[in-house]
């Protein structure tokens, strides 16, 4: 669930950059030099198609390396701002804060909630589950295998 929330996360801010490059792509003017038609005057004003018709953007396909690509991405960029002791790795408070953020996202987004406990024996379990090694901590390596699946 958590590894499709981060998923969804990641697509969300991607699908609208990509159709913001799109629209840019149609709104640029053609070049004279790779379509002759274009700037050829009343000549070529015959031969001129009509202007292709606006598309939407579609959503990127998402493969599983994408994904793992996406999750590693996220991963990269927030992890320095939960390691609070700069150690390189997360502890099962840091892990926490990180988890429990994501996850009233989540909430928020889809309407649910849990209680106090609930949330606790969550996070408590998908620390449990990320720190493979079970040293008591969380690498960069360790949560992007858990939440890239």
């Amino acid at each position: 669930m958590f590894r499709l929330m981060i998923s969804g996360a990641a697509l969300a801010l991607a699908v609208p950059a990509l159709s913001m490059s799109a629209a840019a792509q149609q709104a640029q003017p053609q070049d004279p030099a790779q379509n002759p038609a274009v700037g050829a005057g009343a000549a070529g004003a015959a031969t001129q198609q009509t202007p292709a018709q606006p598309t939407p953007a579609q959503p990127a396909q998402s493969t599983p390396a994408n994904q793992a690509s996406q999750v590693a991405t996220i991963i990269e960029s927030e992890y320095p701002v939960y390691d609070a002791d700069k150690s390189g790795q997360l502890d099962q408070a840091e892990f926490s804060k990180w988890l429990l953020a994501l996850k009233q996202q989540e909430m928020q987004a889809t309407g649910k909630s849990l209680s106090e406990a609930e949330l606790n024996a969550w996070v408590s379990a998908a620390f449990q589950t990320a720190d493979a090694n079970k040293d008591g901590t969380v690498s960069k390596a360790e949560l992007t295998t858990y939440l890239g699946g």
